[in-house]
């Protein structure tokens, strides 16, 4: 299909697919068969040879060691790496540390810049994004938040319980979203503070057991549980303006949420190439499968779905780039999760037994795929949100709060 990206964009995407056809998915293919796992050390001479071929960190200016794609020009890249189970890891633009890295450009100071950013982008350190919190607190209802910071002095000192801290375990500084006005609304009073994962005070509970996983990967940050004890930070730790945490993250997670989308449409592509070249080597009742008439056409429904959803997600991106693109992003990311599931699975069914076996990516893909219609907002959020963008008799400051601040938003750092 043309999609009328970039040549820009063509010529990048191109490369990192031949990155992943030639060095990274041999290498997938090889430790799901041996079950050996991909070292750290192997980890990071993907890296060196990602960087060989200027394709290394796309998302982030040349300036901190990327590429410095624009964020349409980048989308096309990242549907590439999602056809590998370790492809955006081997290329520096996995979640979390895609997004955290884009938080920083966009509102760090030069000074956190140079001490937190740069390293990230190198993969000399990693973090996490610290949002969501157990019952009852910060999820789908981010207005639910209990984390605070309060200032004494010159430091920030936070108390609060967060979990699905994505990387979390190894991570070496964390993005934490706290009240830090407890009189203002949360939308208003809400602050994004960088915290050292050696700050006293920081007590990791546990890694949270999840389904789905990041393949056969040594690397594993896990999905954190935290705990905040009277942490104690500098007030000059906070990212961007003092209050304006939940802007910052409506910003972060409207072209995350995209990345996501296309990460997960190459996901479902190749799992589809793989279940088309079984279904035409598997005979079954007299000939090869795929003559057989049903599955063909659900080949081909799967084949449309996955072309408007892909095609969704690039005029969402367009819009983004000129402005508000609340709705669409809305609809790019529902849709796709919907569709990226739903074609997934049949892969499975396609392959019968070869499909639930883990000789073949389709069942990671399986697990892993199913978190991202709860992941970057459940798709009852994104229906809300849809939902009063479509009606004309909700109420009207209704309608301007959640254009401003996106009541429906979910920061779930499963994503980012």
């Amino acid at each position: 299909m043309e999609y009328h990206d970039s040549e820009k964009a063509k010529d990048v995407a191109g490369r990192v697919e031949a990155f992943m056809d030639e060095v990274v998915i041999p290498r997938e293919r090889e430790a799901l068969r041996t079950g050996e796992q991909i070292t750290n050390d192997e980890i990071e001479d993907l890296w060196e040879q990602a960087k060989d071929r200027d394709l290394f960190a796309p998302q982030v200016p040349e300036e901190y060691g990327g590429q410095g794609l624009d964020f349409s020009d980048m989308l096309p890249s990242f549907e590439q790496v999602g056809r590998s189970l370790i492809g955006a890891l081997s290329i520096r633009a996995n979640a979390p540390q895609e997004g955290n890295m884009h938080t920083l450009e966009m509102v760090g100071t030069d000074e956190q810049k140079e001490e937190w950013l740069r390293p990230l982008v190198q993969g000399e350190i990693s973090s996490a994004f610290s949002m969501t919190e157990p019952m009852q607190g910060g999820g789908s209802d981010p207005k639910m938040l209990q984390t605070t910071a309060v200032k004494d002095g010159d430091e920030w000192v936070i108390n609060g319980h967060k979990w699905w801290t994505s990387d979390g375990l190894d991570a070496d500084f964390y993005l934490v979203m706290a009240r830090t006005d407890l009189d203002a609304h949360p939308y208003e009073g809400t602050s994004i503070i960088l915290v050292p994962r050696d700050a006293d005070g920081v007590n990791v509970v546990r890694n949270i057991d999840h389904m789905g996983d990041h393949g056969p990967v040594e690397r594993a940050g896990g999905h954190a549980e935290i705990k905040y004890d009277n942490v104690r930070v500098p007030v000059e730790n906070t990212i961007g303006e003092e209050g304006q945490g939940f802007q910052i993250a409506q910003m972060r997670l409207g072209g995350g949420r995209l990345t996501h989308c296309m990460r997960y449409s190459g996901m479902a592509q190749r799992s589809l190439e793989i279940a088309k070249a079984y279904l035409s080597e598997r005979e079954g009742f007299g000939s090869a499968l795929e003559d057989k008439q049903a599955l063909r056409h659900r080949i081909a429904d799967a084949e449309t779905r996955l072309h408007a959803a892909r095609t969704m997600v690039r005029h969402a991106a367009r819009e983004l780039d000129r402005g508000d693109a609340r709705i669409e992003v809305a609809m790019a990311k529902m849709y796709t999760a919907n569709i990226t599931n739903e074609t997934i699975d049949l892969a499975v069914q396609c392959c019968g037994g070869n499909g639930i076996g883990k000789d073949l990516p389709l069942a990671h893909f399986y697990e892993n795929v199913r978190a991202f219609r709860i992941v970057d907002g459940a798709d009852e959020v994104h229906r809300r949100s849809i939902a009063r963008w479509a009606f004309d008799d909700v109420d009207e400051a209704e309608v301007e709060d959640a254009l401003r601040f996106d009541e429906d938003l979910r920061i779930d750092a499963l994503d980012e």
